[in-house]
């Protein structure tokens, strides 16, 4: 591995095998700019950190350096961010830099635990029971209004309600304040104020409160009893927000609540990266921050560790055409890695089509050496998701859905956790460990009694899924034993293994799941990978169609801004002239790219363009399928666009013309073709695959490559042998395939 493609040399990962041996070790590493974040622990200070330029790294060694230099006593710092994932990380961070104490917790996690605590005084009696989830009550407040809403509108009714409490709407004033704004509602606003006003009371008779009353009711016990309010500033006198841009009114007021009149605030963001104004955010706190606080003290962080030149700029590029008061305030990047290859521009003929390129080119860099975990699918809607899914199942690539729930609280996980605290427990009493010296050894054995196998199961399902989550746990442990012995300690044991799986837990610090990522972009942002590809790019999905202001579309730019700066080496943008095979093609690629992909200009002209130049995509090779028309159901006539149908050439629901007994010799063949080359079985041919070709039963080369999931690449691997089943020939010792070297 070379240095350009190595990310550990550019990241600036806080790893270190012991704590910083003092405070100025903290500072150790830090390039200028960060060092001067990292040293300004008076005062207000606003941090201007563009991607990848190692926000958090600057902020964890701020915290740090006050702690050990003890300017900041660990206990009365409160750093506040937006989601568990980077809170957890910023735990985890600030332990490694022998800061432990110093708390840092989500917005909610923090109101929460404040409310607990002084709910009996302030109010008396118990803190009504927390909602978990808004779905059913606010199904029911819509029924009791006479409205009968699917899953969809559903979640669009629950979206209106989050905003209307983030920015302090009560259910009467609802239709006045969005006729104010530039949001355009779901539904027609009285009946949304309707429903909330329901929802609100049936709240009120059930005694339970939902998230956003965590933080109301919070900042109201902190208005309405100024003692509490001394409390809670006694406690905590220093404060952190990270991502500052993405505050909403009720957060922020709650921040002017624990801060006071005191000026040890330190906030950090990036106009650039305000992606989540449907749910009240607004980079203004952060743009007006010097406007309160003049005296503050500003860094700006543009030295950009994480992605190469070529990817870099073209973000400045894609930046450099915005407009709107956050594109005022943009952030110049510039990167501090060696060069890269340039950034791929793909146009294909029709989704499906680019689907399956998408899975070819990850195959190919997976087989080049980079890791799956280090490959992302982004795209703008996770309805997009599925068409990718079989896709990479067809190209025998792993993956993991982002936006499940969060690693520890997966059931096998939590299974696996108790067997292996019962076995760390009983130790050379549990016959599971018998012949198990190393821990790597001790938690397969352990986990082979919960799922776990060598090999990963066949399929895309929650099986796979559970082993995906298992062997998350096997990879942890070998890492936890490496690292050890690198640092020529003890090796760990059993007990140590469960210890660091329960602070990992506390922090939400999951292992890597081993398989490439598929994520929208706003689920994508505070992540990155070594390759990401940007799928979808048309007019009407970037930017999306619902965006109809200039402020709605300036988001959108910002957010294919976030999709680019993931990527750290290589980065692929596509998008499909059709929806379906065989179809107009009269889509166009978004206006975003205007200027920035080769021979076009900024407005969207043929020009001179960048560097490289726009691919066409494929389907396959020399003898891949050539799609001349829409699929259709060969049963009933009907065009197909759902994907597993268009695997089948059939709807769903129409009667199968099967040959069973081919179907059963293509699994026996399949199942052989899988133990020889050490493989799951779906990598040779999926189940509808297989159903589509007995459904055929195609008697040469053109036909069968004519069938979804038979690539070139498998047509030449396994055409043969298929064929030959098809034909009903018996298949001989002499023609199975010989494993591969």
């Amino acid at each position: 591995m070379t240095a350009a493609t190595d990310p550990t040399l550019f990241s600036q990962p806080d790893a270190y095998a012991d704590p910083p041996r003092d405070a100025d070790a903290v500072l150790e590493g830090l390039d200028p700019e960060q060092r001067e974040v990292a040293t300004a622990l008076h005062g207000p200070v606003c941090v201007l950190a563009g991607a990848g330029t190692g926000k958090t790294r600057a902020i964890t060694h701020r915290i740090a350096y006050g702690v050990r230099a003890g300017i900041l006593p660990p206990a009365s710092v409160l750093a506040v961010t937006f989601t568990s994932r980077a809170a957890g990380e910023m735990r985890g961070r600030l332990r490694q830099l022998g800061a432990s104490g110093v708390q840092a917790r989500t917005f909610h996690s923090a109101a929460l635990r404040q409310l607990q605590f002084f709910w009996p005084r302030a109010v008396g009696g118990e803190l009504p029971r927390l909602l978990e989830r808004k779905v059913q009550l606010v199904a029911e407040a819509a029924a009791r209004c006479r409205l009968r809403l699917d899953r969809n509108e559903l979640r669009d009714l629950i979206g209106e309600i989050e905003w209307s409490k983030v920015t302090q709407t009560v259910p009467e004033d609802y239709p006045a304040v969005v006729a104010k704004t530039t949001r355009v509602p779901p539904r027609d606003p009285a009946e949304t104020a309707r429903v909330f006003g329901m929802y609100e009371q049936l709240k009120r008779d059930r005694s339970v409160i939902d998230f956003e009353d965590v933080l109301l009711l919070t900042v109201g016990v902190l208005q309405d009893r100024p003692d509490i309010a001394d409390t809670v500033r006694g406690q905590y006198q220093h404060f952190v927000v990270d991502e500052y841009q993405d505050v909403s009114p009720l957060q922020q007021r709650l921040l002017e609540l624990w801060v006071g009149d005191r000026q040890n605030l330190c906030v950090v963001g990036d106009a650039s990266q305000t992606i989540y104004s449907f749910t009240g955010a607004t980079p203004d706190h952060l743009l007006d921050f010097r406007t309160r606080h003049p005296d503050s003290t500003v860094v700006k962080l543009v030295r950009d560790y994480r992605s190469t030149p070529q990817v870099v700029h073209l973000a400045n590029g894609l930046l450099s055409q915005a407009t709107g008061r956050a594109a005022e305030h943009r952030l110049e990047l510039v990167s501090q890695r060696e060069a890269g290859p340039e950034p791929a521009y793909v146009e294909y003929a029709d989704e499906p089509s680019e689907a399956e390129g998408t899975a070819r080119r990850i195959r190919e860099l997976i087989d080049s050496g980079v890791p799956a975990s280090e490959i992302a699918v982004l795209y703008r809607i996770n309805a997009q998701s599925e068409i990718y899914e079989q896709a990479l199942v067809d190209a025998d690539v792993p993956y993991q859905l982002r936006g499940a729930e969060r690693f520890f609280e997966r059931p096998e996980v939590r299974e696996a956790g108790v067997a292996l605290r019962s076995a760390a427990r009983f130790g050379e009493n549990d016959s599971l460990l018998d012949g198990a010296a190393d821990l790597p050894s001790q938690v397969r054995a352990v986990l082979s009694g919960s799922g776990w196998t060598p090999e990963p199961p066949a399929g895309s399902g929650a099986v796979r899924d559970r082993w995906e989550s298992l062997a998350a746990l096997v990879r942890l442990a070998e890492s936890l034993a490496a690292s050890r012995s690198a640092a020529g300690k003890e090796a760990p044991t059993l007990g140590d293994f469960v210890a660091e799986l329960d602070e990992r837990a506390n922090a939400q610090h999951a292992p890597t799941v081993e398989g490439v990522t598929l994520a929208s972009l706003h689920s994508a942002k505070g992540l990155e990978w070594d390759a990401v590809f940007l799928t979808g790019l048309t007019e009407g999905m970037m930017p999306i169609t619902h965006a109809k202001t200039d402020a709605q579309v300036e988001e959108e730019r910002r957010l294919l801004y976030v999709g680019v700066t993931r990527a750290r080496l290589h980065l692929t943008l596509s998008w499909a002239l059709s929806r379906s095979p065989g179809g107009r093609g009269g889509r166009r690629p978004s206006r975003f790219l205007n200027g920035l992909r080769p021979g076009t200009s900024a407005t969207g002209t043929r020009g001179s363009g960048g560097p490289g130049g726009i691919e066409r995509g494929r389907s396959g090779g020399s003898r891949a399928r050539k799609r001349r028309g829409p699929v259709q159901c060969r049963v009933c006539g009907r065009s197909l666009t759902d994907p597993g149908e268009m695997k089948l050439m059939r709807c769903e629901d129409c009667p199968s013309d099967m040959d069973e007994q081919l179907y059963e010799r293509l699994r026996e063949w399949r199942s052989e073709q899988a133990k020889q080359l050490g493989q799951p079985a779906y990598c040779v041919f999926t189940d509808k695959t297989l159903l589509a070709i007995a459904e055929t039963v195609p008697d040469g080369e053109a036909e069968l490559a004519c069938i979804s999931g038979v690539g070139a690449r498998k047509l030449e691997r396994f055409g043969a042998d298929v064929l030959a089943l098809c034909a009903g020939e018996e298949l001989g010792a002499e023609d199975a395939e010989e494993p591969s070297q």
